[in-house]
């Protein structure tokens, strides 16, 4: 069986993981109200995708983001 015959430093350890590290989300500014928003998703502030309303403002305006 395999077994390492010295301890990984930290540094080394670290210098391994670093490609694991979270990318931040992008986001874009909705064309329509100027909010930011994700990509290729609906504007949660006023409801338009890929200019023209998908969601209706006021069901978009009561939902609650956790």
């Amino acid at each position: 069986m395999a077994v390492p015959k010295k301890k990984v430093s930290p540094s080394r350890r670290g210098m391994r993981r670093s490609h694991e590290a979270l990318s931040r989300e992008n986001h874009a500014e909705c064309p329509n109200c100027g909010e930011l928003k994700r990509p290729h998703h609906v504007c949660s502030s006023c409801g338009y995708y890929d200019g023209r309303e998908v969601v209706p403002a006021e069901s978009v305006k009561g939902v609650v983001r956790s």
